[in-house]
């Protein structure tokens, strides 16, 4: 199993005749992603690394038959209305890989998620993989990479750094830790699933045995994963990592969801919370594979 994605799920690609969205089709068509349908206003008939292009989601539905998943490389001020686009045809999924979508155009969106019973990753993220199944977005860059990279096994990664999802992907692998799902959450101030939402999908998913979770100062996703660990809705080891120690407030980390403001989303808090509820935090970015070896063992 995996969490979000597999490698049987229809995929359509929303701004695909865009720079990014050619590039990163073929990165996800190369990795064994199944596809089915880009989509550009204006460009039906086209075709892009051998996907279809179609005016619009709908037509890609009439003739390509249900959409699963929709990656979205689409301009910022243009993400709403194509987000609305895909979940009004019926997409369960969405991933809003642009930065910079306006707040308010964010939660809209997530409220219609939630009337249509959907969910969406992002926005600024560079997506999921569960490896050897399938990718979305551009994790790993290219299908080579992304295959020596992302070795398939018992532990989920989440993070809200696009450059620390791979990072210690990387390194877990080159430890001999495999990876169920890897999701980068997105790094701005609203997204679609963050940390607590992530960490219940891996708690229903029988491959993950353990979670390595990257936080940031700012926001409180991390303290709500304790809440849930508190309350037994996540019974996984968690081995975590949390970003901007030196960070004080009014700080911004990286991020427009990684600032402090007054005595919230600090890096004290956080560590605090999560070892109170027996999360393995670790101070050290590098001790991350060792401790997650040492906490399969002991299962």
């Amino acid at each position: 199993m995996s969490i979000l994605i597999d490698e049987k799920m229809r995929v359509a690609v929303q701004g695909i005749t865009g720079r990014e969205g050619m590039v990163r089709t073929e990165l996800m068509v190369d990795y064994g992603t199944r596809v089915v349908a880009g989509i550009t206003p204006g460009r039906q008939g086209q075709k892009v690394y051998g996907v279809p292009v179609f005016d619009s989601v709908q037509a890609a539905n009439l003739q390509r038959g249900p959409i699963d998943v929709s990656v979205l490389f689409i301009p910022a001020a243009r993400v709403k209305a194509a987000a609305r686009e895909a979940l009004e045809a019926g997409v369960k999924l969405l991933v809003i890989v642009p930065d910079r979508v306006p707040l308010w155009d964010a939660l809209e969106i997530a409220d219609l998620a939630k009337k249509k019973g959907a969910r969406f990753i992002g926005p600024n993220t560079l997506g999921l993989i569960s490896p050897g199944k399938a990718v979305l977005g551009m994790i790993g860059g290219n299908a080579t990479s992304a295959r020596d990279w992302f070795k398939p096994g018992p532990v989920g990664v989440i993070s809200r750094s696009g450059g620390i999802t791979t990072a210690i992907s990387y390194y877990l692998g080159k430890a001999g830790i495999g990876l169920s799902t890897v999701v980068h959450v997105g790094g701005d101030s609203i997204v679609g699933t963050p940390h607590p939402d992530a960490v219940q999908l891996f708690q229903n998913d029988e491959e993950t045995r353990a979670v390595v979770m990257f936080g940031e100062i700012g926001s409180t996703q991390e303290e709500r994963v304790a809440d849930l660990i508190e309350q037994g809705k996540f019974t996984k080891p968690l081995i975590a990592f949390i970003g901007g120690a030196a960070a004080t407030s009014g700080t911004r980390f990286s991020h427009a969801g990684a600032i402090i403001e007054g005595n919230r989303g600090t890096h004290e808090g956080k560590v605090r919370r999560l070892k109170s509820v027996g999360a393995h935090v670790v101070d050290d970015f590098n001790e991350i594979p060792e401790v997650t070896r040492k906490v399969l063992q002991c299962l």
